[in-house]
């Protein structure tokens, strides 16, 4: 039972609390290699390396300035993410550079955020030292590498002057069809949206979270990092190439850690079972994982109904899946079932479809299936509306 936990109005007062009401609580624990135990960190632990990386940021730019994080999957990067947020800096998440190749996206992101410093490893670094006059939008930023600190600085952090909607990171889209473009995200927005995941999933602190989705990605970052630090449980993170190599490391991870929440886009469940067999799913037991969510893309009523099928045996019920929908304009979470309910399939006309209306499919030659993603949540209004005119749409019309 934690005594005196007052409702934080920002993330730093959110982690402050967690590291004086649980210092010694294991927030974080990566799996270096989706299966093996690099490093944990305490609350106690992740706020003393925060103030250290913030009080070194501190002398570098002015609050309200941006800091580039480029940074592997791990811990090091959500300590820095931390430290940006303790410094009263904006942070901007990105994923790391690949060895030795130029990448036009991260230089985008860079210039369009107006970055004034780049976070990193003294690994990065050194890769990225050697071709920096190729990216000038990198050259002239200042580099800090939170690796090699000194634990003595965090005694000259300040406490940065910040509100609920004082910006506390920009999250930048994809880029993969054109120019990346950034989300403004407030205190006040992420710790209204993890308050609405929490009751969504029905989470509590003794929920324990498995995610392999990267920290860069907005449900990576939300969900994966900052919801159990918000609801106070436990995580487990891996590096995505490690599930992408090899999927069952996911499901063994849930099932060694107890893991009650997790789960990613429709593509991750349908790897679970095209790249298993039913030797590795033989000691399984995933009946504690009641919140599997599913969103990011496209939902298949073909996928769901398949792992369920490959994996009952491991414990695994079709009511644990948690088809949902999200945005980065809206911090993430926009809809989403009960963690109690089976999914919600409809069934329509394939070629009415086509033409942007919903029709029952009961006399049509050709069927498409739809996947229900709930409702919405904790005050959030969502309204169908014709991208041509931008006025809302007729029901059973497609906007």
């Amino acid at each position: 039972m934690i005594k005196n936990f007052i409702q934080p109005t920002t993330l730093v007062e959110l982690l402050r609390l967690r590291a004086q009401n649980q210092p010694n609580k294991v927030a974080y624990t990566f799996l270096k290699d989706g299966e093996t135990e690099e490093a944990s960190l305490t609350y106690a632990q992740l706020e003393q390396r925060a103030r250290m990386i913030a009080a070194k940021i501190q002398n570098l730019c002015a609050t309200g300035e941006r800091a580039l994080l480029l940074y592997p999957p791990g811990l090091d990067y959500i300590a820095a993410f931390f430290g940006c947020l303790y410094a009263g800096i904006v942070a901007v998440p990105t994923y790391p550079p690949l060895r030795n190749r130029h990448d036009p996206r991260i230089q985008a992101i860079a210039a369009d955020a107006q970055a004034r410093v780049v976070l990193s490893t003294t690994e990065i670094f050194s890769d990225m030292a050697k071709r920096l006059t190729q990216a000038p939008e990198l050259e002239n930023l200042r580099w800090l590498t939170t690796d090699n600190l000194d634990e003595e600085l965090a005694e000259g952090w300040q406490a940065p002057e910040i509100h609920s909607y004082t910006l506390a990171f920009l999250q930048y889209t994809s880029g993969s069809t054109g120019t990346p473009k950034g989300v403004m995200v407030s205190h006040g927005n992420v710790l209204h949206n993890s308050e609405d995941i929490k009751l969504r999933a029905e989470l509590t602190p003794d929920s324990v979270s498995v995610t392999w989705l990267p920290s860069f990605h907005d449900m990576g970052l939300i969900d994966g990092i900052i919801q159990p630090l918000y609801t106070g449980f436990m995580a487990i993170l891996m590096p995505p190439i490690s599930f992408l190599q090899k999927p069952i490391r996911w499901l063994q991870a849930i099932s060694r850690y107890k893991g009650t929440h997790s789960g990613g886009p429709n593509f991750a469940y349908e790897l679970c079972v095209n790249k298993t067999n039913p030797e590795q799913r033989e000691n399984l037991d995933l009946s504690r994982w009641y919140s599997a969510y599913n969103g990011s893309e496209p939902i298949r009523r073909e996928t769901l109904e398949r792992f369920v099928q490959a994996f009952k045996h491991c414990g695994f019920r079709a009511s644990f899946l948690h088809p949902c929908y999200g945005l980065a304009e809206n911090t993430v979470g926009v809809s989403g079932g009960g963690v109690k309910d089976e999914p919600v399939y409809y069934a329509v006309d394939a070629k009415a479809l086509e033409q942007n209306q919903i029709v029952a499919a009961s006399l049509a030659v050709q069927v498409k299936q739809l996947v229900g993603c709930g409702q919405a949540g904790l005050g959030t209004k969502m309204f169908t509306v014709d991208p041509e005119s931008l006025m809302l749409c007729q029901p059973d019309q497609v906007g």
